[in-house]
């Protein structure tokens, strides 16, 4: 298993936790075994979806250029479109300043049946807030408890939720920022504030740390995935996903296995009483 969730209340300390690939892990054998839990994912989802007892919100927090937008788009690339949306958070909107800081990612939150993913999330209220100092610290201090409340809801109501933070280093968020410079196909990324922001490595390592200690709990779990290398990050993400769904699949298969009982006869007696067309032979020979 390549995450383990983060025990609440550990003290996390970013700085020693790697950014890398186990090494005894070699990329083709990392990027087959991604494959084949995207399929399974894709499978997994499409029971969620039919069965409609639960849902998945899952969420990605990251330092610029962490992989979020990336990550995203393969670990999900199997996934029917259908069912699964994506929720972004940018700089909230004078309405949505006009309410608390969770009104807006309330209304974002996936019905039972479909997955939703947060880029960005309501931790930017504990994270960016905290770091430009925002709003007072009595503040952003007491958002950590409406926070887990907040997702102690969403669980007590049939939402699964995971929390990803990937985890790069300060090296290769430069590396990743210098190339897109010279990539003109990806200038449209660029940006001064990424640089700016990057003055204040250490102030949101700190936040983001108090953030995953004070906010991963047994029913919504943080996990730290070590992201320098972009399919370590897919595998990795993918995997817990997949197993934190298995356990769930017996139960989905068992209710559309009722479902198509139910349906199957519900058919049978509509042709016994002739609201629907019989079937003819021809057609049941086809069949």
């Amino acid at each position: 298993m390549y995450s383990r969730p983060v025990k609440s209340g550990s003290d996390v300390r970013l700085n020693r936790l790697t950014t890398r690939a186990p090494h005894d892990l070699g990329k083709d054998e990392a990027k087959k075994e991604f494959q084949r839990l995207a399929t399974e994912l894709g499978e997994l989802q499409e029971l969620l979806f039919a069965a409609d007892t639960h849902a998945l919100l899952v969420v990605f927090q990251g330092m610029d250029t962490s992989g979020k937008d990336g990550g995203i788009r393969d670990v999900f690339s199997d996934v029917n479109a259908a069912g699964c949306r994506v929720a972004s958070f940018k700089v909230p909107s004078a309405t949505e300043l006009a309410h608390d800081f969770l009104w807006r990612v309330h209304q974002q939150t996936p019905e039972r049946g479909h997955i939703a993913v947060f880029n960005r999330s309501q931790y930017e209220d504990v994270l960016i807030v905290r770091v430009h100092d925002l709003v007072p610290k009595s503040v952003w201090s007491r958002r950590y408890d409406e926070i887990n409340a907040f997702e102690r809801q969403l669980t007590a109501n049939g939402t699964i939720v995971l929390k990803f933070f990937l985890h790069i280093s300060r090296e290769e968020q430069k590396e990743r920022l210098l190339a897109r410079e010279a990539n003109p196909a990806k200038s449209w990324k660029l940006s001064v504030d990424d640089w700016k922001e990057r003055e204040r490595w250490n102030a949101y390592q700190r936040a983001y740390a108090d953030a995953i200690s004070r906010c991963s709990t047994e029913d919504a779990p943080w996990f730290v995935i070590p992201a320098d290398q972009k399919w370590f990050r897919n595998l990795a993400v993918t995997e817990r996903i997949v197993k934190t769904l298995r356990p769930f699949a017996p139960a989905w298969r068992k209710k559309l296995t009722e479902i198509g009982k139910q349906e199957t006869a519900a058919l049978v007696q509509a042709r016994a009483d002739g609201i629907i067309e019989p079937i003819a032979e021809a057609d049941k020979n086809d069949s």
